[in-house]
C-alpha cells in the first residue's frame, strides 16, 4: 500500500472489508426492525422484519464507500402480520428506509402487506426531517430484482423530505416499465412525455429507460438576498414554445404560477444555500428565483451519476 497523503483517505488502493450481516427476525418494534447509521462496506443479508412502527430496515448514511458496497440483500419485509395491533394500525411505517447519501442498493428483497393508511415499501432520505442531520436531497438510490406482492401492497414509495430523491430501477422489477427506469417524486418540471403520473402506487412520476433522471444542484448565490429564495423550474423545450409563440400563448403560459415546479431554498446540506433537484434529461427548462432575481455568481453542481452517454439537459 502506498500512502497517498491525504489524512481523510490514506490508503486508497486499499480494497474495502466487507461487514455482512445474515439472517436477523425482527418484528414488533417501535421503530425499527434494523437500522444502521454511517456505514462503509455494510451489508444486510436475508433479514425478516415484520409489524415495525417506522421502518424494517434503515440505512442513514452510507457515503464513505464507492456504489456497490453498502446494501441491502434478498430478506422479507411485512408491513403489517394478522398479528396486528392498535399502535401498528394508526401507523404508516416503511418497508425499508433509504440513506440520505449516494451508493446504496437493495437488491431481491420482498414486500408484502403494505395496504393501510399510507404505508409504503420505500422511504427515502434518512432522518431528513430533522436539521441536525439534513440533506440537500436528489440522491440515487438503486433497486433490483425486489418482489413486490402486487395483492397486498397498495404504495411502492412514500417519499419524504426533501422529497427530491431519484430511485432507480436496475431490472424493472419495481417500476413494471422494464430495466433502467426512474421513480421521482411530482414535480411539474418532470411531468415529461417519456414519464407519467402515478400519485398513489409511486408518489409521483415514474419515467421509462429512454432518459435519465440526474440531480443538479445550484448554490452559492450571491447577492444574499437569493437567500431562502425559492427556485421555480418549467419545462421550455424548444418546439413547444415555438408553438406557444405561434399560438400567441408564451406570455400566459409563463405567467401562470401553475407552470411551474416551486423548489424550496435548503440551508443545508451538500452543497448548503442551495437548490438540488432531479431534472429528467434530454429536455429545456426555463428556472428563475422569487419574481426574477439577477444574480452576481451562481454554482452548479453536476451528479456525480453523470454518463457520458446521458442526453443533455439545457437551462
Amino acid at each position: 500500500m502506498v500512502y497517498s497523503g491525504d489524512p481523510l483517505n490514506p490508503y486508497p488502493d486499499n480494497p474495502p472489508i466487507t461487514a455482512q450481516f445474515h439472517n436477523l427476525v425482527s418484528y414488533k418494534n417501535k421503530r425499527n426492525g434494523a437500522i444502521a447509521e454511517r456505514v462503509g462496506s455494510v451489508q444486510f443479508h436475508n433479514f425478516k422484519t415484520a409489524d415495525n412502527l417506522l421502518a424494517g430496515m434503515e440505512f442513514s448514511l452510507s457515503e464513505d464507500i464507492i456504489d456497490g458496497h453498502a446494501k441491502i440483500v434478498g430478506g422479507l419485509v411485512v408491513g403489517r402480520s394478522a398479528n396486528t395491533e392498535t399502535l401498528l394500525d394508526e401507523a404508516e411505517p416503511h418497508g425499508i428506509i433509504t440513506p440520505r447519501t449516494e451508493n446504496f442498493s437493495v437488491e431481491g428483497t420482498k414486500f408484502f402487506n403494505f395496504n393501510w393508511n399510507k404505508a409504503a415499501c420505500i422511504g427515502t432520505c434518512s432522518h431528513c426531517f430533522h436539521p441536525a442531520s439534513t440533506d440537500s436531497g436528489a440522491r440515487t438510490v438503486r433497486f433490483s430484482n425486489l418482489v413486490i406482492d402486487t395483492a397486498s401492497v397498495t404504495r411502492r414509495v412514500r417519499f419524504q423530505e426533501p422529497f427530491r430523491a431519484i430511485l432507480l430501477d436496475e431490472t424493472g422489477s419495481f417500476t413494471g416499465l422494464g430495466p433502467k427506469t426512474w421513480v421521482v417524486p411530482y414535480y411539474k418540471h418532470l411531468e415529461q412525455p417519456e414519464c407519467q403520473v402515478d400519485l398513489v402506487k409511486f408518489d409521483g412520476i415514474i419515467c421509462n429507460s429512454s432518459v435519465q433522471v440526474r440531480r443538479i444542484a445550484f448554490s452559492g448565490a450571491t447577492p444574499s438576498s437569493f437567500s431562502g429564495m425559492e427556485l421555480k423550474i418549467a419545462k421550455f423545450d424548444p418546439a413547444d414554445v415555438a408553438k406557444m409563440k405561434e399560438a400567441g400563448t408564451l406570455e400566459a403560459y409563463l405567467n401562470s404560477e401553475s407552470n411551474y415546479s416551486v423548489v424550496p431554498f435548503r440551508p443545508k446540506l451538500k452543497p448548503s444555500k442551495g437548490w438540488a433537484m432531479p431534472y429528467v434529461t434530454g429536455h429545456s427548462y426555463r428556472i428563475h428565483w422569487r419574481r426574477g432575481l439577477d444574480f452576481d455568481t451562481m454554482f452548479f453542481e453536476l451528479s456525480e451519476r453523470w454518463e457520458a452517454t446521458d442526453k443533455t439537459i439545457n437551462f
